[in-house]
């Protein structure tokens, strides 16, 4: 890491912050109309009573740059413990600059001292520059796995509440 560039776990000062990153990246992946994140859904379930994810802030010059939003999952196979990286953002103007990797390493350092086995996150197939960075890294795609997902009435009507 360079003078330039610090990497610190989150607080519940950043959840602004944080909300503002979501939808930098929201509107990266054109989907900002799928954002119904809210400071206080993020405070209860980031900084309450049980905190489902955490998050690395990303700051170039003091300035923030970044994030990475993150929570445990849970491999069967290994029987260990992994990290699934939810999101990883550069706000524009600091990408290139090498944020993005610093944030994949202190994840990576995250990972080893809770001794994890794996890192796992998915990218958008369009995204060709994240694909090609990830690879470089020596991350591996699962073109075997199929992302599935279960949400709204779906995920109610399976819960008995329809």
């Amino acid at each position: 890491m360079t003078a330039s560039l610090a990497i610190r776990p989150a607080t519940e000062q950043d959840v602004p912050l944080i909300l503002a990153f979501i939808r930098g990246l929201a509107e990266y992946e054109k989907l900002a109309h799928e954002v119904v994140a809210t400071e206080a859904g993020l405070r209860e379930t980031l900084f309450g009573d049980m905190p489902r994810a955490s998050v690395l802030i990303a700051e170039w010059q003091g300035q923030p740059a970044g994030f990475a939003l993150w929570f445990y999952n849970y491999s069967t196979f290994l029987a260990r413990p992994g990290i699934y990286l939810e999101d990883l953002y550069v706000e524009p103007d600091y990408r290139g600059r090498g944020i993005g990797l610093a944030l994949l390493r202190e994840l990576a350092t995250i990972a080893d001292r809770e001794g994890c086995s794996r890192i796992d996150w998915a990218v958008l197939d369009w995204n060709r520059s994240a694909i090609d960075f990830y690879r470089k890294i020596g991350a591996e795609g699962m073109d075997e796995w199929t992302t599935f997902r279960l949400t709204g009435a779906a995920l109610e009507k399976l819960a008995n509440r329809d």
